[in-house]
């Protein structure tokens, strides 16, 4: 719990979150008594990464690089330069375009490498994996093993997938909401879901900042008070890991008003470190590698760029005196350091 507090700040400074929410958010990880799952999950994966490259003869090694808290993004580019690293390519643990998601990654890293200095790596990024074969494979066989928890047929199960609301003014600026519904249809389509929604959670702003919704938990009493609710699947499909919003937001909170309301809920496994998608990760790897050439999508967008225009996802926090610094992606390779997690505003992603 000690940490909790100085980790927070480093997730919100500059950010437009009251201090009264971030306390909100600490009581949240006193429930876990100051753990999160997100740190285990991410040195699981890390060990299911290497194995996969082992297996597939990928002689790469992995580190794993945070921006708010440790190993932090200059202690492991150090490490890197240490051990002799001069090229690398990152893989966010996100797959959805926006500021927290991607060009804050890239402007944390860049940040990082100037902080290192000389011989710091030079750190490229794979492409967004929101409609990767593997991606969507991993999350429709968590549906149809969450929906098998039901004793009825799903054509009684309503299903809300659920990602981080973020600010409208962020929002704005970005494919967040568009790469979200894709991967939403895809993953209906692949399970015949009758009934889907993409919800929000988590929202972090003041009253009077615009954030995305509907609220999970609005959602639901919305849909209790129409009649239209008899069982509900909730997908977090914008979370490939339990991170403290998961586990608080869904499984407390949502499933608590589930159970007040008479509503029998089961909530699907985030990607985790499913087979499918560790191979997703190999496989962008090895595109970025120039090893093959091919570039698996699903549905109408298409792969997803590589390097992020300059002008990708900017967003300028709604704040008296704040200021978002524009640096020039397209013309220098910036990203995480081998394996990075997210950072929204009162989240636990570090």
């Amino acid at each position: 719990m000690d940490d909790v507090i100085p980790f927070l700040e480093n997730v919100l400074r500059g950010k437009n979150v009251p201090r009264e929410r971030m306390l909100e958010v600490v009581e949240h990880y006193r429930h876990y008594d100051g753990v999160s799952p997100i740190n285990e999950q991410n040195r699981q994966l890390l060990d299911a990464i290497k194995t996969e490259f082992a297996s597939a003869g990928l002689e790469i090694p992995v580190y794993w690089g945070n921006r708010n808290w440790h190993p932090m993004f200059a202690d492991t580019l150090r490490q890197m330069r240490d051990d002799g690293c001069k090229r690398s390519l990152a893989f966010f643990t996100s797959m959805f375009s926006c500021y927290s998601g991607c060009r804050q990654y890239r402007e944390n890293i860049m940040a990082a490498q100037e902080e290192v200095g000389e011989g710091a790596p030079i750190v490229e990024k794979v492409r967004m994996g929101f409609n990767h074969p593997g991606f969507i494979e991993a999350m429709s066989e968590s549906v149809r093993d969450s929906m098998a928890q039901f004793d009825t047929g799903s054509e009684e199960v309503t299903v809300r997938f659920t990602a981080h609301s973020i600010p409208m003014s962020m929002a704005d600026h970005c494919d967040y909401v568009k790469q979200l519904n894709e991967s939403c249809r895809l993953i209906a389509q692949s399970c015949e879901l009758p009934d889907w929604k993409l919800v929000y959670q988590s929202r972090s702003g003041p009253p009077t900042q615009p954030w995305l919704e509907p609220d999970i938990c609005d959602e639901i009493e919305s849909l209790h008070e129409a009649g239209q609710l008899k069982k509900l699947l909730i997908v977090p499909i914008g979370f490939v890991s339990d991170h403290m919003e998961v586990v608080y937001d869904l499984d407390d909170e949502a499933a608590t008003l589930c159970k007040k309301l008479g509503v029998p809920m089961q909530r699907a496994a985030t990607a985790g470190t499913s087979s499918p998608f560790v191979k997703m990760i190999r496989q962008l790897v090895e595109e970025r590698l120039g090893k093959t050439s091919e570039r698996p999508a699903l549905g109408s967008l298409g792969a997803w760029h590589d390097v992020c225009p300059a002008d990708c996802c900017t967003y300028t926090p709604r704040r008296p005196g704040a200021t978002q610094p524009s640096r020039p992606d397209a013309s220098r390779p910036s990203a995480a350091s081998g394996h990075a997690s997210g950072g929204r505003p009162g989240t636990n992603r570090s």
